[in-house]
């Protein structure tokens, strides 16, 4: 049997329209589960449906993921359309350009904590009840980020909110256990649309290369890097893991 065949489970992926989270939804579709991809960017979602393996079984939603009524909506979707919730794989995120910590914008500061931390608990509080209604159990998948367990300097909003996502997913794991998984990947600055946030303003070719010598396997992760960690994580390959934080960051951390 192979560990990572998904057929028949169902997927919520949130920020499934771009980066991490499409890479996510194109490789769970391959090993056989049907996805719902639930975005801010309904266009976006909407397209990505149509490129995966069986659009028949991709579902594109409107979600924000910082309002209870939009998530739980896209979890009754997953639901009304395919029958049952296997995985959860909470991966929108936001984050801000390089900024000093006592010049960052009090909005924004509370955007990117409502989108990258309490959005992931809306989404768990939302699927779990779907997910153990199916009396099967399931997998919730959090895209942290190694930058909530090495910061640095100007991300005094996404690195804190990043060191909540990786602990929410240890503490969901104990009071969720023994019949719902979760576990983080925490990825490395990884080569999406949200990169030339992470890199600033300022030169940033030379950013980039400034970045990349920081990593010992000498290059920026793929989106599908990081997908192959989550749907790792999500499938019965880890079926005795749960309260990981799994570096995807090519020695980054070390």
């Amino acid at each position: 049997m192979n560990s990572h065949d998904l057929t028949g489970r169902v997927a919520v992926v949130t920020g499934g329209a771009s980066g991490i989270g499409r890479a996510a939804v194109e490789q769970l579709a391959r090993t056989g589960a049907s996805v719902v991809i639930a975005d801010l960017d309904e266009v976006a979602a909407k397209d990505a449906a149509q490129q995966v393996v069986d659009p028949d079984l991709a579902l594109a939603v409107h979600c924000d993921v910082a309002d209870a009524d939009s998530v739980q909506s896209a979890v009754d979707s997953a639901v009304d359309t395919f029958g049952r919730l296997d995985i959860l794989v909470a991966n929108a995120g936001i984050t801000h350009l390089p900024t000093p910590a006592l010049d960052l914008d009090e909005e924004q500061f509370a955007r990117v904590f409502d989108v990258n931390v309490k959005g992931v608990w809306l989404c768990a509080r939302a699927a779990v009840p779907a997910m153990r209604a199916g009396g099967a159990g399931g997998s919730i998948v959090i895209t942290g980020s190694v930058m909530g367990e090495r910061t640095r300097r100007g991300f005094s909003a996404y690195a804190p909110s990043k060191a909540a996502a990786n602990h929410l997913a240890r503490t969901l794991a104990i009071e969720l256990a023994p019949d719902i998984r979760v576990n983080a990947v925490a990825p490395v600055a990884t080569d999406t649309p949200m990169l030339p946030s992470f890199l600033g303003p300022d030169d940033p070719a030379a950013a980039r290369e400034r970045f990349i010598a920081g990593i010992p396997l000498g290059r920026l992760a793929t989106p599908a890097d990081i997908a192959e960690g989550i749907v790792f994580l999500a499938s019965d390959a880890a079926r005795f893991i749960t309260g990981s934080v799994l570096p995807v960051d090519g020695g980054r951390a070390l």
